[in-house]
């Protein structure tokens, strides 16, 4: 019999969907403990994940009949994708399922970050009246700097264009021949930093991105631009970003994702309410809507990977 593991949370009509020849284990709380995961992985052929669960070295080197992981999102940097292609073991994310939450989340940052609305609305509940003391501004009119040009950033990107926001994307690996049929500039790192007044990240941690954001990018940056961040924490040095907003090289920031999760005091003794940000707690890809079709796409992907296989 397939075995199946779930560790984190999935939508519940999605998991009646999974076959009924397979032992499925939910544990919604299995993220939290190593010891169970590295102990009782090797009974399992198939696991489903979301990003706390850690599938590193340690772990995976105990699953000896695994042979397929679903990722309930699109990050993969919680698991060993070099072991798992060494041992013949499928990730499976769920690509662009989560991409209009994500989307909408920039949007809507953006627009509150512009418009200052969680200064205005905490001076107007201590019944001051900031109607002419507080400057806020439009979305039309601006340049929004895309870094990274996948699923998420062409979302956000048809999104932005009703605002009539002008867009340009930094991206190694598109051609500008590819952005131009969507009628977007492709620019380097540094045009990003200058031309910007609002920059939202679309990359994946790793070598390369690690810090992409620290003070030498900030001090380059022209236009005090906005920063949001949706994509992965450790992208961004979070002291220098503290500190460009203190020296006012940005206007405002919007977080959903830390180096550490949960955010520990060392970011967030640092913020107060009279700051221009927004934090929150990995949220802007996990809509009902979006864990809906990110279910049933990883629950559809697992029951046609175990359909005709072999142990």
């Amino acid at each position: 019999m397939i075995k199946i593991l779930i560790t984190e949370f999935i939508d519940a009509q999605a998991l009646q969907n999974i076959n009924k020849e397979f032992e499925v284990i939910y544990k919604k709380d299995a993220w939290q403990n190593k010891d169970y995961l590295k102990k009782e992985i090797e009974k399992f052929h198939g696991v489903i994940v979301r990003n706390k669960t850690s599938l590193d070295k340690n772990i995976l080197i105990n699953a000896s009949n695994l042979k397929f992981i679903g990722r309930l999102g699109v990050g993969l940097d919680n698991i060993d994708t070099e072991y798992c292609k060494n041992n013949d073991i499928i990730v499976q994310p769920a690509t662009g399922m989560n991409a209009d939450s994500v989307a909408e989340y920039v949007v809507n940052t953006s627009l509150t970050l512009l418009k200052k609305t969680i200064i205005i609305n905490e001076e107007t509940q201590k019944g001051k009246w900031p109607r002419t003391s507080i400057v806020t501004k439009e979305l039309k009119g601006k340049v929004l700097g895309l870094i990274g040009f996948g699923d998420i950033s062409k979302k956000v990107l048809k999104l932005a264009n009703a605002f009539d926001a002008t867009s340009i994307a930094y991206d190694p690996f598109i051609s500008s021949k590819e952005m131009k049929a969507v009628s977007v500039n492709k620019v380097s790192f540094d045009e990003i930093l200058k031309l910007a007044d609002i920059i939202s990240i679309h990359v994946p941690l790793n070598n390369e991105t690690k810090y992409l954001f620290d003070r030498n990018a900030f001090i380059k940056m022209e236009k005090k631009p906005i920063i949001i961040n949706s994509s992965r924490g450790g992208i961004i040095n979070e002291k220098d970003l503290i500190d460009a907003y203190i020296n006012n090289y940005i206007s405002g920031f919007a977080l959903d994702v830390f180096e550490n999760e949960p955010v520990n005091e060392t970011l967030y003794r640092n913020i107060s309410n009279d700051m221009n940000c927004i934090l929150t707690p990995h949220i802007a890809g996990v809509t009902e809507e979006s864990n809906v079709r990110v279910s049933n796409f990883i629950i559809d992907k697992t029951n046609k990977f175990f359909k005709n296989f072999k142990y």
